[in-house]
């Protein structure tokens, strides 16, 4: 049996050298690496993997869910795999979103990781029972859409900076920066900016 082709993306060379030591088993065959998301595209545009396995955080540049919509927008186009140590429902639902065919936490076991990269090479979706659960959760229950600007005004409320620093930092006025949050007070449907921040931070908005 021909084994599956995978490019690995991942910022860590131990773990890419980790990853690839766990996977050259007969049915997988790692053909590339890559530490960035636009190198990942270059190459899976190159190489024509059958699965990408990836991680969500890369470091500068593109992160994982936007690489994943590159990679998927190519033709041929791989399957994607994630794999990765975060679990917040954001960036689950923003990569199966981004047309991942799964989702791993890098704690799973190795045969795990090979049995995912294998169903998503058959078109098939992989992702573990409660991961599952909470991604049909959210999309019964989509998450407030906020916009870039909405997202820094958050980002810069979770450090507790007052209006005017944040109008300062992102050069607009302090009404400016209330219309801002009284538009993602309404989108979360909460009356404080701890609400608010907590809310945020809980789902992976920031």
């Amino acid at each position: 049996m021909t084994p599956t082709t995978v490019l690995l993306v991942d910022d860590h060379p131990v773990v890419r050298s980790g990853l690839r030591a766990v996977l050259e088993v007969d049915t997988v065959h790692v053909v590339g690496e890559a530490a960035t998301g636009e190198e990942a595209v270059v190459l899976a545009d190159h190489l024509h993997p059958d699965v990408v396995l990836c991680d969500l955080r890369l470091g500068a540049g593109i992160d994982g869910i936007q690489t994943t919509a590159a990679l998927r927008a190519l033709d041929p186009a791989p399957a994607v795999l994630v794999l990765t140590t975060f679990d917040r429902d954001a960036e689950i639902l923003g990569a199966i979103e981004a047309g991942a065919s799964g989702y791993l936490l890098k704690d799973v076991a190795p045969d795990v990781i090979v049995d995912g990269i294998l169903r998503a090479a058959k078109g098939e979706t992989f992702l573990a029972p409660d991961l599952a659960t909470r991604v049909l959760n959210g999309l019964r229950n989509p998450l407030p859409r906020l916009t870039s600007r909405e997202v820094e005004v958050l980002r810069h409320m979770a450090t507790g900076a007052a209006n005017k620093d944040i109008a300062r930092a992102l050069f607009v006025t302090e009404a400016t920066v209330k219309s801002h949050i009284a538009h993602i007070f309404t989108k979360f449907d909460v009356d404080s900016r701890s609400r608010a921040v907590h809310l945020a931070q809980e789902t992976g908005l920031i």
